[in-house]
């Protein structure tokens, strides 16, 4: 009889490996871009990605306020927002969020693409958006992701 082993390999914690990578969000569509991070966070990008473990990198994100959105989106797009008390649901526009903070589109585009459990939340700690071309961490040794 023949004994061939076909088991499925399931990355744990200890055995997955994480990376820095620098994305440029300099005139990139902001769902392309998001959807790129989305991905990277999760580690869908790697061999030994297993989804209930995190096997993505750590994603750092440059030049936020100079992200495009294509057509009226910038002017037209509404952002909901509630506090959880009776009548205070707020609605914000893209170019209200960009005034008030340049990386907050990033952010929340991202948020959307990723699970709602814990595993999201994890990922989320993972991501860091930065409004202009400077970042502090350097010393990690981050490598720039292309296209």
């Amino acid at each position: 009889m023949n004994t061939i082993s076909n088991k499925t390999y399931s990355a744990t914690p200890s055995t997955t490996h994480k990376e820095w990578v620098i994305v440029d969000a300099e005139d990139q569509p902001l769902g392309r871009l998001s959807t790129r991070v989305a991905t990277i966070l999760r580690g869908k990008n790697k061999p030994e990605f297993t989804p209930h473990i995190d096997t993505g990198d750590n994603v750092i994100v440059i030049n936020a306020e100079k992200v495009k959105l294509t057509g009226k989106k910038f002017t037209n797009k509404q952002y909901f927002r509630h506090t959880g008390y009776i009548g205070s649901e707020t609605f914000s526009t893209a170019k209200d969020l960009m005034e008030k903070d340049p990386t907050s589109l990033i952010t929340i585009a991202v948020k959307g693409m990723l699970p709602k459990n814990k595993l999201g939340r994890q990922l989320m700690k993972n991501l860091r958006v930065y409004a202009g071309p400077v970042h502090p961490h350097s010393a990690q040794k981050p490598e720039i992701k292309e296209n």
